[in-house]
């Protein structure tokens, strides 16, 4: 099931066309446009990823990190984590240990510096 839901972001990814602006792809899943851009013109702290998946999706890494360095990041693992999940349901593989080391304090402490960081980048590198 974790393997059929990362598969599934990453499929709604390629249906979308990556935003020239950077930002805003989102708009293409009929969602409005971003709350915080239009009340403070700046970006959200997710400002991107959408646009970052959609890059990453197509072999785009470069823009794609260019976009939003954590989505990036985030479309790597979740194409690992459909990899890893379709490979455990087929083998019988377990990633129990794997996951738990992953999912530690100190893990989910420095993927809370990283967001912050790729947030601050995308503020530096906003219009």
């Amino acid at each position: 099931m974790i393997a059929a839901g990362a598969l599934g972001v990453l499929l709604v990814a390629v249906l979308l066309a990556p935003s020239e602006y950077g930002h805003g792809t989102h708009t293409g899943l009929g969602l409005p446009n971003c709350g915080w851009v239009v009340a403070f013109d700046t970006p959200c702290p997710t400002c991107g990823m959408t646009t970052s998946f959609a890059h990453a999706v197509r072999g785009e890494i470069i823009q794609a990190a260019k976009t939003q360095p954590m989505g990036t990041l985030l479309a790597i693992l979740t194409a690992a984590v459909a990899i890893g999940g379709f490979h455990a349901a087929v083998t019988g593989c377990r990633f129990g240990r794997f996951a738990n080391t992953l999912l530690s304090a100190r893990t989910l402490w420095i993927g809370f510096a990283l967001g912050l960081a790729a947030w601050f980048y995308k503020l530096l590198t906003w219009g």
